[in-house]
Formats: structure tokens, C-alpha cells, sequence
């Protein structure tokens, strides 16, 4: 479904991803896991076209994203929830997850996806007049998570999605993602719990300073990525 061939990507002078190269396949959770700095964030902006690849080549079901507006791969199929959520905070839970379907027109399907929200995370229909600011920040990854399923996404990016939370909670969004990968949702995964990460993905890569070092399905049996990210 998504193919990342040999991409380099700069904030201007400063190269951020350096040969990076990567698939997903449908169906699939993929988990991209390194330190702070390695450019997994920037991964995730190179697919949406929010930072351009210099080099190489980023393609979403035969479909070249590079040189693509960022809102003409939304409208592709791929939607994400950021790092540190992104919410609106003076906009009420139910304007914020209405945003997330800006480029949708069926509106029975837009009402549809919004009870099917409410199902994942019953928490947001208990608060759906409550404006995001207010809400905890477990409440306010649901949201992020919920709002980017209001775009119906066939590739759902998520960035750091249990960042800051309680263990309850962190548990609750993964469950939260296995269901989501039985209903069909292809989800690349940026996370630096790599216990969580890799116990729930198909497939792993590790990344360290803008290279892919590592790559397989069982990380965990890897001293190096025991002793970084574990603990071991």
C-alpha cells in the first residue's frame, strides 16, 4: 500500500531522513521506533507533503505522492493523528471531529463514521459539547485518533499516540488500534514505547539518525534495540 524508496528530506540545510526506505502493506500495523532525532516524525510529514523528499520516492497505492498537495492525499486516503495531538481547544469535541471530515461530501457516511467514533471511544459522546482544551489528555488522543477517522482513512499515520499518558490509558489506545486493524485500517505507527509498539505490530523498523538500521517483525530478540528502547 505504501512504499518509501530511498528518501532524503531537509529542513533546509539539515538533512533529516537519508536513504529511508520502507513498506506497508494492506492490512498491516507497521511501527517505526527510535531515539528523539532519528526522523520519525519527519517520516510522516515526507508522506503527507508537508516536508518534500529530495531524493527518492513515496507511493501510496500506485499513486506518487511526491509533488502532491497535502490536502490531495487526504483526499487519497491517508489521514493522521500528530504528535502532541493538535486539537482545537476552543472548538467543542463534536466541531473537532467535523473538521476531520473537511474533504468528505456524503454526509450520511460523515454521520455514519461519526457513531462509529463514538463506539471506539464512547468517552468523546460523554463530552461532545465540551470544548478540547478541557479535556484530559487521554481524552484529548482519543479525539486526535477519532478526528483523523473522520477522514475515513485507507492509511491512518499515527504520531506518538501514547505520549505522556497513564498506563490505563496507553492500554486502552492500543486495544483501541488492534480493533482497528481488525476492521481493516492500514496504520504506520511512530512510537517510542517500543514494548507497546512492538508486541502489537506485523512489522518494525528501527531508526537511527535518519538510517533504518534495523528491520524485522520480532525487534525484541535484538540485544541493541533491548538496551536502547527496553531497559535491558
Amino acid at each position: 500500500m505504501l512504499e518509501l524508496a530511498d528518501v532524503h528530506a531537509y529542513y533546509g540545510n539539515i538533512r533529516a531522513l537519508r536513504g529511508l526506505s520502507l513498506t506497508v502493506e494492506r492490512g498491516e500495523i507497521v511501527t517505526l521506533i527510535g531515539a528523539n532525532g532519528a526522523g520519525k516524525t519527519t517520516t510522516l510529514r515526507t508522506i503527507l507533503g508537508t516536508v518534500r523528499a529530495r531524493r527518492g520516492s513515496v507511493s501510496f497505492d500506485g499513486h506518487r505522492l511526491d509533488g502532491l498537495a497535502t490536502d490531495r492525499i487526504v483526499r487519497l486516503g491517508i489521514a493522521q493523528s500528530p504528535e502532541g495531538r493538535r486539537i482545537f481547544p476552543r472548538m467543542s469535541v463534536l466541531e473537532n471531529l467535523e473538521l476531520g471530515a473537511f474533504a468528505r461530501v456524503d454526509r450520511d457516511g460523515i454521520a455514519s463514521d461519526l457513531e462509529r467514533v463514538f463506539g471506539l471511544f464512547p468517552r468523546l459522546r460523554e463530552r461532545v459539547t465540551q470544548k478540547g482544551g478541557t479535556l484530559s489528555g487521554g481524552e484529548q488522543q482519543m479525539l486526535a485518533i477519532g478526528r483523523a477517522l473522520m477522514a475515513r482513512p485507507r492509511l491512518l499515520l499515527l504520531d506518538e499516540p501514547s505520549l505522556g499518558l497513564a498506563p490505563l490509558v496507553v492500554a486502552s489506545i492500543f486495544a483501541t488500534l488492534r480493533e482497528l486493524r481488525e476492521e481493516g485500517v492500514t496504520i504506520l505507527l511512530v512510537e517510542q514505547n517500543a514494548r507497546q509498539a512492538l508486541q502489537l505490530a506485523d512489522h518494525a523498523y528501527v531508526l537511527e539518525t535518519g538510517s533504518i538500521v534495523l528491520e524485522g517483525a520480532d525487534l525484541l530478540a535484538d540485544e541493541r534495540v533491548r538496551a536502547a528502547y527496553l531497559g535491558a
